[in-house]
């Protein structure tokens, strides 16, 4: 048994304590530590300007249209294909066409003009045979997806638009998804853009009815064009041209139906 004497010693002594204790409360209150912070999402930490955060769905899609529309005809380019899973199509053309973005067909976008079938815009890129680096005109801007496209491959993309509002919509939309290496000129692209030329590819997404001279002067010796050429409102034949020496050799790619190309030079 404890003596009395020593278990009152005891006592006083832990109330001490249990005082002492309360005082440093008093002047450090206890704070809780605060939950750890839930780490973030991709999207949260994505750089400013990139591709937004979208519906799996959505996403779901387009892969099938890659696997079934493109690959499935023929376009083997492993960074073509990639540009085409990568570009959120959906957000190239209107909100009344959200549920047919990855259809195969093209779309209406408005001012008379469109965003050309998934299939076709990948056979016209693969055609190019881009290398990251590589300087591109493309004539006739639309949505600006194809430039978009043209982006994802590493290329720097001139592109000319003739209608006012289509070229600043297309600025607006591409800058705000980080394609930051795309610059929009609002001018007749028959005329092509000379400032930056001599160009390592043409790409024409509109349909003139005959080949632009100063396109092919603006293309430099070793360089590619592609461009849909014939009459407006009929079945036009796609073209491929490559320059040597001066002068430009053309393969035939097939038929197909661009708008027509407008301006003064026709």
């Amino acid at each position: 048994m404890v003596p009395r004497g020593v278990r009152l010693r005891r006592a006083a002594l832990v109330a001490l304590v249990v005082l002492a204790l309360g005082a440093l409360l008093l002047l450090h209150p206890w704070r809780a530590r605060p939950p750890a912070a839930t780490p973030p999402s991709a999207a949260q930490i994505a750089a400013p300007g990139s591709l937004p955060a979208e519906d799996p769905a959505l996403a779901a899609a387009r892969h099938e249209m890659v696997q079934a529309q493109i690959y499935g005809r023929g376009v083997t380019d492993t960074a073509v294909l990639s540009a085409m899973e990568s570009v959120p199509r959906h957000l190239f053309v209107p909100d009344d066409s959200l549920s047919e973005a990855y259809a195969d067909h093209p779309l209406p976008i408005g001012y008379g003009q469109t965003i050309s079938q998934p299939y076709i815009v990948a056979l016209m890129t693969e055609a190019l045979k881009l290398k990251p680096g590589d300087r591109v005109l493309e004539i006739g801007t639309g949505s600006g997806y194809q430039a978009a496209i043209l982006a994802e491959l590493g290329a720097d993309v001139y592109t000319v638009e003739i209608l006012p509002e289509l070229a600043q919509q297309a600025a607006e939309r591409l800058r705000s998804l980080g394609y930051e290496k795309v610059q929009v000129l609002n001018a007749d692209g028959y005329f092509g853009w000379q400032e930056h030329a001599p160009y390592d590819a043409i790409i024409v997404t509109a349909a003139p009815d005959h080949l632009p001279q100063p396109l092919v002067s603006q293309l430099r010796d070793g360089g590619r064009l592609i461009v849909p050429i014939g009459p407006q409102g009929a079945v036009q034949t796609l073209w491929l041209f490559e320059k040597s020496g001066g002068e430009v050799q053309a393969s035939n790619l097939g038929e197909v139906l661009f708008v027509p190309l407008t301006g003064s030079g026709h």
